[in-house]
């Protein structure tokens, strides 16, 4: 039985630690070939290895390099890293990886890992890949292990020349022919660059620095969805707003639990809106014990306005408090989002909210927000409004990215058509997905209200278990909306 073997590609990096990646791939005996990428002379002096090579090409995330790189393996396998930063291999670690390829058929294997983090070996368990992970930052670890045809055939295929999107266009084309399979033992140890915080890092795509990349990202997803029929045309259900009465036209929906710090100051926020119709705010208090509810009873009693709801339920989360709010007989024709670390920037936040309703003709709007600190003051990245969306096709970008913004605001016969998922992450995202299958959403870029960064935030630090509990979830409403719309289209 003739053995496999692979090609490897890294790219290039500092000397110390290229040379540090090149040979321990090198020390590998089923890796035949190491090609270098990148511009020689940037290498600096480091001692090549025999099966080392330089490739004069751009960076791994171009698709000529992608093209070129397919284009001269002549293994059977190709092991592409990404990072630049040193590397350790387990014992026996690219021969289990081959291993497992070869007896899964998958077009692409990836693993369990530790990072190396001040001084001491930290687990990194990545998640499953799911038919939704569509998400150009899923975390598959720094070492991908390719079957050669798919890539061959996948680089094949490649019409469109990214810059930045290359190697995610190269695993979107693979897993439409082959499973993505993760392999949950720990093989590798990579060293830890980004120390930032959970809730510093879930903003990156909508940077504004980060917009080129995400152009491109937003053409290749399109596309996959395309290839694979999952793709809506911008065509669009009309919203008829006149079906039945409600007693107010808009309710602000405030569900919270154990916000003393806060919800006084969330509240007094929609109480001081001004607007040429009636409004009130409906606030499900989750069963709160730090002295919320008390704050609550006396605020409904000074204010006919603020309804204080308490659920007969106990496993409530997030999305089953929002259900509460809206089927609440008080509630309004629309009803519109406020957190209860948030507060509207100005007084006329649920007027421009209505008025969008009317004039954009949706059944959903999402406003845009400015991060801030406890005390009010701006933090990076700033006014998060994500222009990215356009009407035509922010629905299909929408499965790509990681939420659609905030405040949300809906059509309330829409939500209580739909419902909210009774999770307290995610909730909203897949709603939108939902709705926006069959309508336009709404866009307004000014912001609206003031994100609260603090400690007590729910992915304010999170650890990798909770991450990956989110993103997993994330993933497998993005994969739910997926079969939808691929179903949709077949019908």
């Amino acid at each position: 039985m003739t053995k496999s073997t692979i090609t490897c590609f890294v790219p290039m990096g500092q000397a110390k630690d290229l040379q540090n990646v090149v040979n321990e791939l090198a020390g590998s005996p089923v890796i035949e070939k190491i090609y270098i990428t990148g511009d020689e002379k940037d290498a600096g002096n480091i001692s090549i290895p025999g099966k080392a090579s330089f490739a004069q090409t751009q960076g791994l995330t171009d698709t000529t390099t992608i093209k070129k790189l397919a284009a001269s393996v002549n293994t059977d396998y190709v092991l592409i890293y990404t990072k630049a930063q040193p590397l350790k291999l387990g014992a026996f670690a690219m021969e289990r990886m081959l291993q497992v390829a070869e007896n899964t058929s998958a077009g692409m294997v990836y693993a369990d890992h530790f990072q190396e983090k001040d001084g001491a070996l930290v687990p990194l368990p990545v998640i499953d890949y799911q038919d939704g992970s569509l998400r150009d930052d899923f975390n598959f670890g720094s070492l991908l292990l390719y079957r050669a045809d798919a890539v061959k055939k996948a680089a094949a295929s490649m019409q469109e020349a990214y810059k930045f999107a290359g190697l995610y266009d190269l695993r979107l084309k693979v897993s439409q022919e082959h499973k993505l399979f993760r392999l949950p033992e720990f093989l590798y140890t990579e060293k830890e660059t980004d120390t930032r915080k959970s809730g510093e890092k879930i903003f990156d795509y909508v940077d504004p620095k980060n917009r080129e990349v995400q152009v491109e990202m937003e053409k290749a997803c399109t596309q996959h969805l395309k290839d694979i029929g999952a793709w809506l045309k911008p065509a669009f259900s009309d919203v008829k707003f006149t079906e039945k009465e409600f007693p107010v036209e808009a309710s602000v929906i405030i569900p919270v639990r154990n916000r003393i710090k806060t919800i006084e100051d969330a509240v007094g926020s929609v109480l001081t809106q001004k607007t040429p119709f009636a409004f009130n705010c409906i606030i499900v208090n989750n069963h709160s014990t730090d002295g919320t509810t008390e704050v609550l009873e006396k605020m409904a009693r000074e204010n006919d306005r603020i309804i204080h709801v308490i659920p007969e339920r106990k496993d409530l989360g997030i999305g089953g408090c929002w259900n509460e709010g809206v089927f609440h007989d008080k509630c309004g024709q629309f009803a519109i989002q406020l957190d209860s670390d948030d507060l509207y920037i100005d007084d006329h936040v649920i007027k421009k909210i209505v008025e969008a309703f009317y004039s954009q003709n949706c059944a959903m709007v999402v406003g845009s927000y400015q991060m801030v600190n406890f005390k009010l003051e701006s933090i990076p990245p700033g006014l998060i409004d994500h222009k990215e969306w356009t009407p035509e096709n922010g629905r299909n970008n929408a499965l790509r990215i990681n939420g659609l913004g905030a405040p949300r605001a809906f059509y309330t016969p829409v939500i209580r058509e739909f419902r909210v998922p009774n999770v307290s992450y995610g909730e909203d995202y897949a709603l939108a997905l939902n709705i926006s299958r069959h309508y336009q959403i709404g866009r307004i870029y000014e912001p609206l209200y003031l994100c609260r960064r603090w400690d007590d935030n729910t992915d304010a630090s999170l650890d990798v278990k909770k991450m990956n509990e989110h993103n997993t979830y994330k993933d497998r409403i993005r994969t739910i909306e997926l079969y939808a719309r691929m179903r949709l289209n077949q019908s």
